[in-house]
């Protein structure tokens, strides 16, 4: 049996009787082909199953049409939400997405080492590992939630300083008298500290106790650690969480020891989860405007791309959801 043929350009040209150049000038969306030369071209394409290969098209036109999103893991919902919103985008503007799902710093390097090899016309990337020395200046990048104070790169984020002083100011309307943190941190700068610095700043200015529970990373023993605070500061009544996954596991280990939520303690996260489209919030929680975050990072990823004015730092407004963890 032999092998199947693959089609080519010339395949095509052949068919419709018609120059390699002009099939390349239809594939490539030039302007000025008279509408008979397109009609007998996109013929023949369909006749012929034809699928341009974008990636050798690529290494001639230094462009691929395709943009890479780096997230931590796309088992998170924040993270598989704001994917789903940046391919939205994208695909709007004509781009296509290739998903890169890290789970640890390792892979960041390998991904941004890869992609700078492997054509890709610019990078969004949320992460939170050490990779500023591995970044080249020569392909577009746009840092979701994170500044790199020696680059220059665009960054976007919600308002992490407004979200937290607004939790502060949510649980203090609700009477809450004693306060905690609940959170995990990495030694890299990036915009979501501020969230436990606002919302400590506002507790203490308004005169009351903020406990501070924040393991660095990476941590092991979460729920221990944690049973062993609670019980260090029974008092606590109301604990704002550096995002939601935290807060779903605050609650977990909350209501193993006994504690009712929101009777005995009400809480806040961060980020505005959601388990699909159509489901109710599941937290009260600071919610992070994702539709917009991902529209932002595709606008201005390919103003760079085409050399246009752009921002070098977008703060997009946050807002308070109530859910069923606050009275």
């Amino acid at each position: 049996m032999k092998p199947t043929k693959s089609i080519t350009m010339k395949d095509v040209a052949k068919l419709a009787g018609v120059s390699v150049g002009t099939v390349s000038r239809v594939i490539n969306g030039k302007s000025g082909l008279k509408p008979v030369t397109l009609t007998k071209v996109n013929a023949a394409i369909a006749e012929l199953n034809y699928v341009p290969d974008v990636y050798a098209r690529g290494m001639k036109t230094s462009k691929t049409d395709t943009i890479a999103l780096i997230i931590p893991t796309i088992w998170h919902p924040f993270f598989s939400e704001f994917a789903f919103y940046v391919e939205t985008a994208l695909s709007e503007k004509n781009y296509k997405l290739l998903l890169c799902n890290t789970n640890g710093a390792k892979k960041d390097l390998e991904y941004i080492t890869m992609l700078q090899q492997n054509k890709v016309d610019g990078i969004i990337a949320i992460t939170y590992n050490p990779i500023e020395d591995y970044l080249a200046s020569s392909i577009p990048f746009v840092s979701i939630d994170r500044s790199y104070s020696e680059k220059d790169i665009v960054w976007i984020s919600s308002d992490n300083k407004r979200g937290g002083k607004l939790a502060a100011e949510k649980l203090l309307e609700k009477g809450c008298q004693n306060f905690a943190f609940v959170g995990s941190h990495n030694t890299t700068s990036n915009e979501t500290k501020n969230r436990r610095r606002y919302f400590e700043k506002t507790v203490r200015e308004a005169g009351k106790v903020c406990h501070i529970f924040d393991l660095e990373e990476p941590y092991e023993h979460f729920q221990e650690q944690l049973e062993q605070f609670i019980l260090r500061h029974p008092d606590i009544d109301g604990i704002f969480t550096v995002n939601d996954y935290k807060a779903l596991d605050t609650i977990a280990i909350l209501e193993k020891m006994g504690k009712g939520i929101p009777e005995d303690i009400q809480i806040i996260g961060y980020d505005g989860i959601r388990y699909g489209e159509e489901r109710e919030y599941p937290l009260s929680t600071i919610k992070q405007p994702l539709e917009d975050m991902a529209k932002k990072s595709v606008e201005v990823l390919v103003s760079i791309i085409e050399g246009q004015p752009h921002a070098s730092q977008i703060v997009l407004p946050i807002s308070y959801i109530e859910g069923k963890t606050t009275k």
